[in-house]
């Protein structure tokens, strides 16, 4: 790491250290959002550096390995989409511990990737938790942009959620119904296919 990260990363985790919020650092500890640091740094705060640092790889990398919640999220919001390798965006997803986390990075960073779908449709089929947030995250993302799926594609989608509403995780429950239903609104086609593939199931969305 050259010295120019180095004293970046020292300045920004001195500006955490400054913002710290107690109060939110306490709730999210309770509601099991575990990070090694969490100084409870609200989102609009993290935007506003990231807009002052720019798309900066190397400094993105570098925040990403602190355990430190402020840095993970200010990373995926720096990360320059262009130049996060498949590699690397393997790396970072199977590094992901919680919800929270799961859900920036599918909306800051992995949204945005070039075979953003590819992934999201590797992740859903994931064992972790995590990965299954940020695979379903993705997906609602780009249904919401009007990217549809292969018959193929669909058919894989549907199976998965089938299986992940059945396997009781409430964090995964939420992400696959916020799916379903950016896929519902995409029209009558897909609104019919979520109806008949999931009619035993409770749910709002139909």
């Amino acid at each position: 790491m050259g010295q120019d990260i180095h004293d970046k990363l020292k300045e920004i985790k001195g500006r955490f250290r400054l913002l710290m919020n107690g109060v939110a650092s306490q709730s999210m500890r309770e509601k099991g959002l575990g990070y090694k640091i969490n100084w409870g740094v609200a989102l609009p705060v993290l935007k506003g550096i990231a807009a002052e640092y720019g798309k900066d790889y190397a400094l993105a990398v570098g925040l990403w390995k602190e355990d430190i919640r402020e840095c993970k999220i200010l990373a995926t919001m720096i990360m320059p989409v262009a130049e996060m390798q498949p590699d690397l965006v393997e790396l970072w997803v199977s590094q992901i511990q919680n919800q929270e986390m799961a859900e920036m990075a599918a909306f800051n960073l992995f949204q945005h990737l070039p075979d953003a779908k590819g992934f999201a449709l590797k992740w859903i089929a994931a064992d972790k938790m995590p990965e299954q947030v940020c695979g379903y995250n993705v997906l609602a993302r780009l249904f919401t942009k009007g990217i549809e799926l292969s018959d193929r594609e669909i058919n894989e989608f549907v199976d998965q959620a089938q299986a992940a509403l059945g396997c009781g995780n409430v964090s995964v429950s939420h992400a696959v119904c916020n799916a379903l239903s950016r896929f519902g609104q995409m029209g009558e086609l897909y609104s019919g296919i979520l109806k008949s593939a999931f009619k035993k199931y409770d749910l709002d969305i139909l």
